[in-house]
C-alpha cells in the first residue's frame, strides 16, 4: 500500500511542474522470495500424523537343511539340540524362523496399509501394530517388485485414522518434511529434514524417480511415510545410502505419485498393471549423439524393437531417437520408460521422434507389459571361427560353431566379436568378446567385410565417431567407436 502511495504521488508532483526535465524511468523493484523458516514445532502435526503410521512385523519359517559334513545329525529332542542351536544359529535339520521389522501407513479407515514389498517379501505372517499398541494380523492383497511396494489389509473393529496422498510432483527441493517410522524397532519415531534431491536413480529398478531427502532415515524406516508440512504423503521410505548402516543424510523415499498409481492398481488387480510398447532404450552419451548426429542428449534412443509388437507396428525403427510420448517430454531414458508404463492400457498415442535428421510423430496403441519368460537354453560349445581385425576387433562370422560357442540365439543376426584389443578404440568402448554387431552407422551387416566397408564410409565423410548397434546377451545397445 506505501508503495502505491508513494507511485501515485511522483506522478502529480511530475504532472504539476511542467517546466520540468522528464523523469528517468523507475528502476524495477527487486523480486523478493519469501522465505519459511522451520516451523516453531513439528509437534501438533506430529500428533496428529502418528496414529496413521503403523509397525509392521513378519515371521519366516525357513526349511530345514542337511547338517553339515563333520557335525552330528543329532535328534531335536536331545540336550546337545539346544547347544548347537545356540552357538551354530540352528541345530541339524531344525526349522529357522526369521523375524524382521518395518514400518507401513493407513491409507484407508477400512484397514488397507502400503509398505515396502521388501519389508513383507517371503512372510508366513505378518502382523501389525497400531499407534494405540492394538496388535492385528494382516493379509497380503499384492505387492510389487519392480517398484518396491506392497498393500496389506487389516480388519480393525472401528474405522481407522487414513493417511492423504499428496502430489509429489509439487515438492521442491528444500521444503521441509517430516519422517514418521519404526527404526531399529525402538517403536514410533519422527524425525524432520528437508527435500534435498529428486528424480534420484539409485539403479534399483526400471523406475527409478526417488525424492531424496535428509531427514533421519535409519533401518526399520522401510515403508514408512514421508509428509509434507499439510500433513500429506509424499514419499515412501525405501533405501538410505549408509557405508556404516546408520542415517548419514541420504535416504530416498518413492513418490507419493508413483505409490498412490501402483497402490489403486494393487487394491484392484492384486498386482501391477503396466503399459508396454515393444522396445529396449537406452541413454545416448555425447558421443553416440554426435555419430548419430542426434540433436541433443534429451531424448531416448530405440536400440531394440520387439517383432509383432506396438512400437514396431506403429512404425518405430532401430535408432529412432524418442523426445516426446503422448505430448510429455522425455527428457531421459528412465523417462520414457515412466512414461510408457503409466499409460493406460489400450490407449492410442502420439510419439515424437527424430530420425535420419528428421522429425517424425507416429501413432501405437500401448498395450498391457507381460512378465518375461525363462530364458533360452545354451547351446553346447564349438570351434572357434576365423578372425579379422579392425579398430582393435577380432571378427568372425556368425555361423552355427559360433553362435554354440559364445551361446547366441538362433534369432540375432551380425557378425561376432570373437576378440578385443585392450587400449584400442573398440576396447575403449566396452565391446566385449561376444558381442554381436547387428549395425554400423545404420548400416546391416552379415560379414567382416560389411563391417570394414560400412567403417570405411564413415571414414570418408570426415566423421571421427562410428556408431554401432550391438546385441549382447540378446539385449540391443548402441555403442560409439572413436576413428581417430
Amino acid at each position: 500500500m506505501f508503495l502505491r502511495w508513494l507511485s501515485l504521488s511522483v506522478s502529480l508532483l511530475i504532472g504539476a511542474a511542467a517546466a520540468a526535465p522528464p523523469a528517468a524511468p523507475p528502476k524495477p523493484a527487486p523480486v523478493v522470495v519469501p522465505v519459511r523458516g522451520a516451523p516453531a514445532s513439528f509437534a501438533d502435526l506430529s500428533a496428529h500424523l502418528l496414529p496413521m503410521v503403523v509397525n509392521i512385523a513378519t515371521t519366516q519359517t525357513l526349511k530345514p537343511v542337511a547338517a553339515e559334513p563333520g557335525l552330528p545329525n543329532i535328534p531335536p529332542d536331545s540336550p546337545l539340540a539346544d547347544l548347537f542351536k545356540n552357538y551354530l544359529g540352528t541345530g541339524p535339520n531344525l526349522p529357522r524362523h526369521v523375524t524382521s521389522l518395518g514400518s507401513g501407513f493407513i491409507i484407508d479407515p477400512s484397514g488397507y496399509i502400503v509398505t515396502n514389498n521388501h519389508v513383507i517379501e517371503g512372510a508366513d505372517q505378518i502382523s501389525v501394530t497400531l499407534n494405540n499398541g492394538d496388535t492385528l494380523i494382516a493379509k497380503l492383497i499384492g505387492r510389487d517388485e519392480k517398484t518396491d511396494l506392497a498393500l496389506l489389509k487389516v480388519a480393525p473393529k472401528k474405522p481407522l485414522p487414513s493417511a492423504h496422498f499428496g502430489d509429489s510432483d509439487s515438492a521442491r527441493i528444500g521444503d521441509w518434511v517430516i519422517a514418521i517410522g519404526n527404526p531399529f524397532g525402538l517403536g514410533s519415531t519422527v524425525t524432520a529434514g528437508i527435500v534435498s534431491a529428486r528424480n534420484r536413480n539409485i539403479e534399483s529398478g526400471p523406475y527409478d524417480d526417488f525424492i531424496q531427502t535428509d531427514a533421519p532415515i535409519n533401518r526399520g524406516n522401510s515403508g514408512g511415510p514421508l509428509f509434507d508440512m499439510a500433513g500429506n504423503v509424499v514419499g515412501v521410505n525405501s533405501a538410505i545410502y549408509s557405508p556404516s548402516g546408520g542415517s548419514v543424510g541420504i535416504a530416498f523415499s518413492i513418490p507419493s505419485n508413483l505409490v498412490k498409481e501402483v497402490t489403486d492398481q494393487l487394491r484392484q488387480f492384486g498386482q501391477a498393471r503396466r503399459g508396454w510398447i515393444g522396445v529396449k532404450i537406452q541413454q545416448p552419451t555425447e558421443d553416440i549423439a554426435e555419430a548419430r548426429g542426434l540433436p541433443s542428449l534429451n531424448g531416448a534412443l530405440i536400440a531394440d524393437v520387439t517383432n509383432g509388437g506396438p512400437a514396431a507396428r506403429g512404425g518405430i525403427q532401430f535408432g529412432d531417437f524418442v523426445t516426446a510420448f503422448d505430448g510429455k517430454p522425455v527428457t531421459d531414458s528412465r523417462s520414457l520408460s515412466r512414461l510408457v508404463a503409466d499409460t493406460p492400457i489400450n490407449k492410442t498415442v502420439n510419439v515424437d521422434l527424430f530420425r535420419k535428421g528428421k522429425k517424425l510423430t507416429v501413432r501405437i496403441t500401448v498395450l498391457r507389459l507381460a512378465e518375461k519368460g525363462a530364458p533360452p537354453p545354451k547351446a553346447p560349445p564349438g570351434p572357434p571361427p576365423p578372425k579379422t581385425t579392425l579398430l582393435g576387433l577380432s571378427l568372425g562370422n556368425l555361423d552355427g560353431a559360433a553362435r554354440g560357442q559364445f551361446h547366441i540365439a538362433g534369432g540375432v543376426n551380425g557378425v561376432l566379436v570373437t576378440g578385443v584389443a585392450a587400449e584400442s578404440p573398440a576396447g575403449n568402448a566396452n565391446i566385449r568378446a561376444g558381442d554381436v554387431i547387428v549395425q554400423v552407422q545404420d548400416v546391416a551387416v552379415r560379414s567382416p567385410q560389411d563391417v570394414s566397408k560400412a567403417i570405411d564410409a564413415v571414414r570418408k565423410a570426415n566423421k571421427a565417431v562410428v556408431a554401432m548397434l550391438l546385441s549382447r546377451a540378446g539385449e540391443m545397445a548402441y555403442v560409439a567407436v572413436k576413428l581417430r
